[in-house]
């Protein structure tokens, strides 16, 4: 092999060589560029789910406080027919009571 023949291989092989780490270095690149975009992501996705649990859970307490409160104010409501069924039955009682007394304290005076 004369040297213009070796010199052209080794030119081509020097070039053959760059062309590879040319695109190792861009391979390496796009890979960094992606695993960055895959751990935005995987971020976000973890912050919305996250996010989604938190309100998932406001929901819940939220239901359950409205649950407990028509717990309590039927109970209450029940409580408050209860009484006024009782004042209203004392009613008559209080009247006659207080009618008698009254004639009671006319005929003493009288």
């Amino acid at each position: 092999m004369d040297r213009t023949a070796i010199l052209d291989e080794i030119k081509a092989a020097e070039k053959n060589a760059a062309d590879t780490v040319a695109k190792a270095e861009s391979d390496k690149k796009a890979k960094i560029a992606d695993a960055r975009r895959m751990s935005v992501q995987k971020i976000q996705d973890a912050e919305n789910q996250m996010r989604q649990n938190y309100e998932d859970g406001i929901s819940k307490a939220k239901d359950d406080l409205s649950a407990q409160r028509e717990t309590l104010l039927s109970a209450g409501r029940n409580e408050a027919a209860d009484l006024e069924s009782k004042a209203d039955a004392k009613i008559d009682e209080v009247k006659k009571f207080l009618t008698e007394e009254f004639e009671r304290s006319i005929d003493v005076t009288s």
